[in-house]
């Protein structure tokens, strides 16, 4: 027997707003301090996840927030012609503040602010929650251009993104805002479906974690969203189980090396990339599905 409708439906109810819209607000204001000691840099403070694209369901608990230095860029320039890019060596000026002293510089304030329970993770910033504030994870990054063409007669054109180093070296580059407006675009583009099935599909992964069909960890949510994303909008429909089957038989016959990410910056299935959804992992979830749908 199939999923029942109404336990989809019940699935695709969004999570708590209140306490994550008042933590956003309570670190974004400790984050823009006057007082803070890198507030002579360009920055801005942005949500990205789950409560950011309005994908949030009850078991999400933390709440992502990206700081981004602007006075400086990091860059990509591979796709530059060499008169492009001797146009761009001409402008460019190289910097002595970085990523680095920027983050050391974030985490020592948002310590001293809220405690020793602030801990530097992998990738983010750890900032604990109280009675009315929710865990949150804050991402010190820096702007990062790639740069597609720098013709003499206008300006330059590249893509906006940011770009940090996890506490294992490796340097990333994503585009959560451009992530943020296409997912929105799409919400539109469906009557509101999208965004609602996201939310069933990231219930329905908790589902079968608990159940044993799945291992923790196999489908992020962030991938989760870039998968839908990428079905025609006409397979989401007002029925949840149509929906469903609809996505599932889509993805069946496309090729899947052809997916992107939200953002359409980055295939979304990849082996060994720091930024793509591992293919075996993609197979599994989708596996997963199909057996708890027909298990259910």
């Amino acid at each position: 027997m199939p999923i029942h409708e109404s336990q989809l439906e019940t699935w695709s109810h969004a999570g708590a707003q209140e306490q994550s819209k008042n933590t956003y607000a309570s670190i974004k204001a400790t984050l823009e301090d006057t007082n803070a000691p890198y507030v002579i840099r360009e920055f801005d403070t942005f949500l990205q996840g789950s409560y950011g694209n309005s994908t949030n369901i009850y078991a999400d608990s933390d709440v992502d927030i990206v700081i981004r230095l602007s006075s400086i860029n990091y860059f990509d320039v591979s796709q530059l012609n060499a008169g492009d890019k001797e146009r761009f060596d001409k402008h460019r000026s190289p910097g002595s503040y970085s990523q680095k002293n920027f983050k050391e510089e974030v985490f020592s304030w948002l310590t001293q602010k809220y405690g020793s329970g602030v801990k530097a993770g992998k990738k983010a910033i750890f900032v604990p929650g109280n009675g009315t504030r929710r865990d949150a994870d804050v991402l010190v990054c820096t702007r990062h251009l790639r740069y597609t063409s720098y013709p003499a007669e206008t300006g330059p054109v590249y893509r906006d993104g940011i770009c940090f180093w996890t506490s294992d070296g490796d340097k990333i580059v994503n585009y959560p805002k451009r992530h943020l407006e296409n997912c929105t675009t799409k919400n539109q583009s469906t009557s509101t479906r999208f965004k609602s099935n996201v939310r069933i599909f990231k219930n329905w992964r908790n589902r079968m974690v608990k159940d044993g069909y799945l291992g923790s960890g196999v489908a992020p949510s962030y991938f989760i969203e870039g998968m839908l994303w990428n079905i025609p909008n006409q397979n989401f429909v007002s029925s949840y189980q149509q929906t469903f089957l609809n996505c599932m038989a889509w993805l069946k016959q496309c090729d899947p090396q052809e997916l992107l990410c939200a953002s359409q910056y980055h295939y979304l299935l990849r082996t060994n990339s720091k930024v793509c959804w591992n293919t075996d992992d993609y197979n599994q979830f989708r596996s997963a599905l199909v057996q708890h749908w027909n298990d259910s």
